[in-house]
């Protein structure tokens, strides 16, 4: 058996700690369920509903937004292989929330209610936005 010069514990450790920050979620300014519209981009002005949120990347997948090409191979006899077109995730500081009374984007501010409960408020119309249901 041959005899280990450095210690594998040690590298390890240094290594995980470099990189925590990597995986560090962020904070992002929509959640699922929200209308967006696109601000930078090749999809720039097109509006989709937010389909998920990735924090830990900063990106979110919008309904009809940044569609790719994906080549699948058939895995059975049965099914069947070709070009299928899907959303892929976009940043999220390219997308800005809608406001539900104009239309027109807007930036999230957070407000405290009366009974003391976290709402979310339009910036430019002052009016609270909901949370989105949760569809299933």
């Amino acid at each position: 058996m041959r005899v280990l010069k450095y210690r594998k514990t040690a590298k390890n450790r240094l290594t995980v700690d470099r990189h925590s920050g990597n995986s560090e979620r962020t904070h992002v300014h929509v959640v699922k369920g929200d209308v967006v519209r696109v601000l930078r981009g090749d999809d720039k002005g097109k509006e989709g509903k937010v389909l998920q949120v990735y924090p830990k990347k900063n990106r979110v997948l919008v309904q009809g937004v940044n569609i790719v090409k994906k080549h699948r191979r058939a895995r059975t006899a049965e099914e069947e292989g070709g070009i299928r077109e899907a959303e892929a995730p976009i940043a999220a500081s390219n997308v800005m929330l809608l406001d539900p009374k104009t239309g027109a984007p807007t930036r999230v501010r957070a407000r405290t209610d009366k009974d003391g409960t976290k709402e979310r408020a339009s910036a430019k119309s002052g009016d609270t936005i909901p949370f989105p249901s949760p569809s299933r």
